[in-house]
């Protein structure tokens, strides 16, 4: 496009360049800022404003997606009889998993973690966010039809949601209880959205643990081909 020449369905970019030493103090920082984070399942029961989840989820729905379609629902839920409806039909499935229904070797790296079908995070953290994957879409005239790259948006999407907790100060968990069937039906989702995670948001418990775990270093997660 030429200067001065406008194209239908489109604006100007907003981008201010940053200068190269402040780029990579604030890349430090915020790597910094996320190698913190961890996961726990151990919650406090202190409330949290909705506005943060709210925040959250606004942040989250800034993610790309294919085609700009943002097949997603995020349902936020912190009524205490929802929650405990979902952990009972989490618990009732999630101990089929353990007892019977997981594969080996997903046990294998599972068991170091010190997980059951115990879920008390459900009900103890003051929020349980669901993101909910759009497989299809309404069109114009009322009629159905697919979204694109769904899969990959969602889990961008669920990224930036947890990012987002992290650095507003809270704890986010991601939770998948196999199947997760359940969550539309006791949700009152339609049929073309289909749980993808189920994310507890609060504080950590006084009292709360995570396993001694190490992450990967760069040379084991990444390559650059120069």
């Amino acid at each position: 496009m030429g200067e001065g020449d406008d194209e239908p369905g489109f604006i100007e970019l907003a981008f201010e360049e940053q200068p190269s030493e402040d780029m990579l103090a604030r890349a430090h920082e915020f790597h910094e800022q996320m190698g913190q984070r961890r996961t726990t399942r151990h919650f406090s029961t202190r409330e949290v404003p909705r506005e943060l989840i709210e925040l959250a989820v606004r942040t989250a729905s800034t993610a790309p997606s294919g085609a700009h379609l943002q097949p997603w629902t995020f349902v936020a839920v912190s009524n205490p009889e929802l929650k405990a409806r979902i952990r009972e039909a989490a618990e009732v499935e999630e101990k089929k998993f353990y007892e019977g229904r997981m594969p080996e070797a997903w046990e294998e790296v599972l068991t170091p973690l010190g997980t059951d079908y115990v879920k008390e995070h459900i009900t103890d953290a003051p929020w349980i966010v669901v993101l909910f994957r759009h497989s299809q879409r309404a069109r114009a005239g009322g009629e159905m039809s697919p979204t694109y790259y769904a899969q990959e948006s969602c889990g961008i999407a669920a990224g930036l949601f947890i990012a987002a907790v992290h650095n507003m100060g809270l704890t986010p968990l991601s939770h998948t209880p196999s199947p997760m069937g359940f969550l539309r039906d006791i949700l009152g989702r339609p049929e073309h959205e289909h749980a993808m995670l189920l994310m507890p948001v609060g504080y950590p418990a006084d009292n709360a643990r995570v396993p001694d775990l190490k992450r990967k270093g760069l040379d084991e997660v990444s390559e650059f081909l120069e």
